[in-house]
């Protein structure tokens, strides 16, 4: 994980309340939790992940700020961009842990390989590297 020194993005991704399972993460990204806090009801209320050092948070949402998770506003605002080195194997690594394929793998001639998939959340992850 980068140190306080370094200037790095961490998306929050916002999750419905009472989510116990965030396992597609690790499934399909190899991702880490860090750390959580969870409700009394263990519940995620928020967990910190890594993939291969990339942090980002699940959030449960929060109508009385305006966060919402994707399913509820039957939309999403934006899309995590994940760069990596095999956009084939990720792709089909996640569709095997559960997610939806959105657009299939292919090179477009702006120099980028890319698929799309949406987790059982609801957001949308560009799985992309450049070729």
């Amino acid at each position: 994980m980068a140190s306080n020194k370094t200037t790095f993005f961490a998306p929050q991704l916002f999750i419905p309340h009472g989510v116990t399972d965030i396992s597609f993460y690790a499934k399909a990204f190899d991702a880490v939790e860090l750390r959580s806090w969870r409700n009394d009801d263990g519940s995620i209320h928020v967990a910190e992940l890594s993939i291969h050092g990339a942090v980002f948070h699940l959030h449960e949402e929060h109508s009385e700020k305006g966060q919402f998770e994707p399913t509820r506003t039957k939309g999403i605002t934006a899309i995590v961009g994940l760069f990596v080195e095999d956009v084939h194997e990720v792709m089909d690594k996640a569709l095997h842990a559960g997610a939806m394929p959105i657009t299939p793998t292919q090179d477009y001639e702006h120099g980028y390989r890319q698929g799309t998939i949406q987790d059982p959340f609801g957001h949308q992850w560009l799985i992309e590297t450049r070729i």
